[in-house]
């Protein structure tokens, strides 16, 4: 719902565009005024989506209020004088309805103000937090590890259960490879043989068909069935010669 406020010196004028808000169901009235510095007062006092403007006003015109609203709000310009079109489009007016104004042409302003309402929310719309940890269930009973992504250097899988082996640690958990590969974060993560899962991030070298690791000592095979796709999957990292 956008919340509106008509700002207008004329009440005829006020009274068509509070008919047209009215009748429309994704407008709401918020208040009126002839008085625009009113109107900035009732602006600072609470949200306000669109306000439709009148140019011409006493005390301040409706572009210096623009200047003066600083984009606190959408505005759309109502004036039966045309010349001022430039300047409001200058102060990024959202539209510009000429008076008389017919409801054909204030329901396409309004869905104008719908649409750059609705492009605003979903463009700050924050980005669901992926997960970057799992809880496994142990060899001790009733015991479950935290297991932060970040840290797993490689996966290793072994008939009924795998080994998650971090920096420091081989947690054995019950669980298979497939679940465990479709939880992990594909581009973190890939298999490269059909016992092992490896965390890119942490390879340090390729010898043959050996991947190694940073401050590991062991090494994980690459399988012949995978090497295309793992070299895919390295290909905007690895400079010289061919794969």
């Amino acid at each position: 719902m956008i919340s509106c406020l008509i700002v207008d010196d004329e009440q005829g004028a006020i009274d068509i565009l509070k008919t047209f808000i009215d009748k429309t169901p994704f407008l709401t009235l918020a208040g009126s005024t002839s008085n625009p510095l009113e109107a900035l007062g009732m602006v600072q006092a609470q949200p306000i989506d669109l306000i439709f403007l009148d140019i011409h006003m006493p005390q301040i015109s409706g572009l210096d209020f623009m200047r003066l609203l600083d984009g606190k709000s959408r505005v759309i310009l109502t004036t039966a004088y045309s010349e001022f079109a430039v300047d409001g489009f200058e102060l990024n007016a959202l539209d510009y309805l000429l008076k008389p104004i017919s409801f054909e042409r204030f329901l396409k302003a309004a869905q104008k103000a719908l649409n750059t309402s609705m492009d605003t929310t979903a463009r700050w719309q924050p980005a669901e937090k992926e997960d970057d940890y799992i809880f496994v269930k142990t060899e001790s009973k009733g015991k479950m590890t935290k297991v932060n992504f970040d840290e797993i250097v490689f996966v290793e899988g072994m008939k009924n259960y795998v080994s998650i082996y971090t920096g420091e640690d081989r947690i054995i958990t019950l669980l298979n490879m497939k679940d465990l590969e479709d939880r992990l974060p594909p581009k973190n993560f890939m298999r490269v043989h059909k016992s092992y899962l490896v965390s890119l991030n942490k390879i340090k070298a390729l010898d043959g068909n050996q991947i190694l690791f940073k401050d590991m000592k062991a090494y994980v095979p690459l399988g012949e069935t995978y090497r295309t796709a793992f070299f895919e999957a390295l290909q905007e990292k690895v400079m010289g010669g061919r794969k």
